[in-house]
């Protein structure tokens, strides 16, 4: 028993194993066949790219041997101080430069000084320039053809030097040169998406796709070399050449490397292939983003893994099946075999379409070039209650149009058959069978078959009747919300009226009883003095009144200029009674109550005298020697801050984040309006409130309002 268990065990590892590696096969498989297919590609860029570069070449390698052939070109060689025959020669590679495209042409002497150019006239002439140390002119000098990449001397510019001999009578008096520029070659190559490199026998670049690798080497340059580029000048100033950012690591078959580096300062990893160019001493390398390959393999991985595990599922559901239904299972498939290539097509098509058409619930209606209805689904039927029969060769005006909008939907019919439905659809109205009305959307495209031949359209009818009942009822409903939320409106300015004229009635009242009681003792002047404060009280309820209003229409508020100090004091002396009578010390801390902010005196006194009474109320049955209530204001910036704390019990923590909802109340007989009513006023002076814990206890009720500028 032990031993089976253990070969079982050994066939799943085995399994397993196998398992995997299949799957990093194929996936080492696609990433190779990818990287084969890249290498096609990139030998056929580089050909490509040999073709130009050699072509440019051989389109210029004439000029210098023509040139030199020239009798006037000759003969200015024999006598170099002959202005005429210098300006005809100017003329004649002027001409040369313009026609081939060149750079330049010019004249060199034996002593290496430059007697005729193309650019005689810029001022960047080559004229009178002495070019003795050019390899060009060198090998040109000893009858051989010169060829030199590199910056012009004069003018700094890059380019491919081509130079020829000039011969009388087979002696070498001078040396003629053509100046050809590769930059529009590697402006090309910038704006591809892959870098291409041009490099010298040296293995400097010095053309190349991405601007920061140029003028780098692909290895250190060694001392000679570094002494012959310097002699020739052949990059102008440059004694150092970098080492390329590359790490180069060989591709296997395929006669590239991968190449991993860094373009406009992102890492990339480049599939690169080196073509040699013996005849220009050059090395162009051509590359290809690796994104593929990985893609690739990743992509093989994951269908070789699923193909793994459905077949190991497959296998596992095919035991498990075995086990039981062996029998049943061999004569059921070859029943079903024999009935399935008889039917399967046929069957399979019809119930999938006739599925489809029953199941739908949009209605579809497909018509030709000329309108004629040639298909319509079950949908479309009801919607409309014509049977197929009834709708199917009809053309327009169709049985269900509507009566009132015949022109309408002829109009809108011709655009469809014309091919200018819109992509949004179009409103419908159409007329059920039985006499009812049905709101539809109408939604058209072109109906093209198989082998891609318009023939005519096909209409989606969707039934939007329900929907357009509904918007009805909403809009229905949303007119009486409003009137329920005007009803509310009025509730909630009685119940503020209500709240905010208490402060001021308790007011007359006491100066009432006052005044009744001086008037006993014959005190006129204090008696005076008691009316003056009546009637005072009797205008703040008035102001207060006005001030309700403005919570109904924002644009009664009287705002004016003021100072946070005069409404502070005079607050103060409204509860000076009250505060007396009930033994507590209101103390002012007015650092900065002197800033000018911009709001509504009566309003801002109202929030003070609240927040006072409310803090009053707080410290109501609470052991304390002397009792005090602390008004600051202080500026932050530019906002004024205002605070008044207590020595109450303070805040639950539970009951803050309502504090401010109207309706809340911890009073037995409060309306839970006062603070919501004095955050709302310092919300519309552009202020904010807040209430926090006071140290040692108690609590903090802060308002801010902005300083006037």
């Amino acid at each position: 028993m032990l031993a089976w268990f253990n070969a079982r065990h050994w066939r799943r590892l085995l399994t397993l194993a196998g398992a995997l590696v299949l799957i990093v096969a194929s996936g080492n498989w696609a990433a190779q066949h990818e990287l084969q297919s890249k290498t096609v590609a990139l030998r056929q860029a580089a050909a490509a790219h040999v073709l130009g570069l050699r072509g440019l070449v051989e389109k210029h390698d004439f000029l210098p041997y023509a040139a030199a052939r020239q009798p006037d070109v000759q003969a200015l060689l024999s006598t170099p101080h002959d202005a005429a025959l210098q300006r005809r020669v100017n003329a004649y590679f002027a001409d040369l430069q313009r026609t081939t495209g060149a750079a330049a042409l010019f004249l060199i002497d034996r002593a290496g000084l430059t007697l005729a150019a193309s650019n005689w006239q810029l001022p960047s002439s080559f004229v009178g320039e002495s070019y003795r140390q050019r390899p060009y002119f060198e090998n040109a000098l000893q009858g051989q053809r010169g060829l030199f990449y590199g910056l012009g001397l004069t003018t700094g510019q890059s380019g491919l030097f081509i130079a020829e001999a000039v011969r009388v009578n087979g002696v070498i008096l001078g040396v003629v040169a053509v100046k050809i520029s590769l930059e529009p070659l590697q402006a090309a190559w910038m704006r591809g998406s892959d870098p291409v490199v041009l490099r010298d026998g040296h293995g400097i670049v010095f053309l190349s796709a991405v601007p920061e690798w140029l003028f780098h080497s692909i290895q250190p340059v060694s001392a000679a070399d570094l002494r012959w580029i310097g002699s020739h000048r052949q990059y102008g100033s440059r004694e150092r050449f970098a080492v390329l950012p590359w790490r180069r690591e060989p591709a296997a078959d395929t006669g590239g490397f991968v190449l991993h580096t860094t373009v406009q300062g992102q890492r990339r990893e480049l599939f690169a292939l080196d073509t040699p160019l013996p005849e220009l001493g050059w090395t162009l390398t051509v590359t290809t983003d690796m994104k593929e390959v990985v893609q690739a393999r990743q992509a093989a991985l994951m269908l070789s893994a699923l193909a793994v595990a459905l077949l190991l599922l497959g296998i596992l559901y095919w035991r498990l099946r075995e086990k039981r239904f062996v029998e049943q299972r061999a004569a059921r498939l070859e029943l079903e075999h024999r009935v399935e290539e008889r039917t399967r097509d046929l069957e399979e098509a019809h119930s999938f379409r006739k599925a489809m058409e029953d199941s739908l619930l949009v209605g579809m209606r497909a018509r030709d070039a000329a309108g004629t209805i040639i298909y319509v689904n079950p949908a479309l039927c009801a919607m409309v209650g014509y049977t197929a029969e009834e709708l199917l060769g009809r053309r327009p005006p169709y049985p269900y149009w509507h009566p009132d909008d015949l022109e309408k939907q002829a109009r809108e019919s011709d655009e469809v058959l014309q091919g200018r439905a819109t992509p949004q659809g179009f409103e419908s109205r159409i007329r059920h069978k039985d006499g009812r009305d049905v709101i539809t959307m109408v939604y058209t495209a072109p109906l093209v078959d198989a082998q891609g031949v318009h023939r005519g359209w096909m209409s989606s009818v969707v039934d939007i009747t329900a929907q357009k009942q509904a918007e009805a009822r909403q809009r229905d409903q949303e007119l009486r919300l409003a009137r329920s939320a005007r009803l509310a409106s009025v509730g909630e300015m009685a119940s503020t009226l209500a709240h905010e004229l208490n402060q001021p009635l308790m007011a007359l009242s006491n100066f009432a009883i006052a005044a009744r009681a001086l008037a006993a003792q014959g005190a006129t002047e204090l008696l005076a003095g008691t009316l003056d404060e009546i009637v005072e009280q009797s205008r703040r309820a008035s102001e207060i009144v006005k001030r309700v209003r403005v919570f109904i229409n924002p644009q009664r508020a009287h705002y004016e200029s003021l100072r946070m100090e005069n409404v502070i004091s005079h607050a103060a002396l409204l509860l000076k009674p009250e505060l007396q009578r009930h033994g507590v010390q209101l103390q002012l801390l007015l650092d900065d109550a002197a800033a000018p902010v911009r709001g509504d005196t009566v309003l801002l006194e109202q929030v003070l005298v609240n927040l006072i009474h409310n803090a009053l109320h707080a410290m109501q049955g609470q052991p304390a020697h002397s009792p005090t209530i602390t008004l600051a204001c202080q500026r932050l910036e530019q906002l004024v801050s205002i605070s008044v704390a207590d020595s109450g019990p303070g805040i639950p923590p539970e009951q803050r984040e309502q504090i401010f909802a109207p309706f809340f109340t911890t009073k037995p007989d409060g309306l839970g309006l006062g603070l919501n009513i004095c955050r709302t006023i310092i919300e519309a002076h552009g202020g904010a409130m807040t209430v926090d814990d006071r140290a040692g206890g108690g609590a903090v009720f802060t308002f801010t309002l902005p300083v006037e500028p």
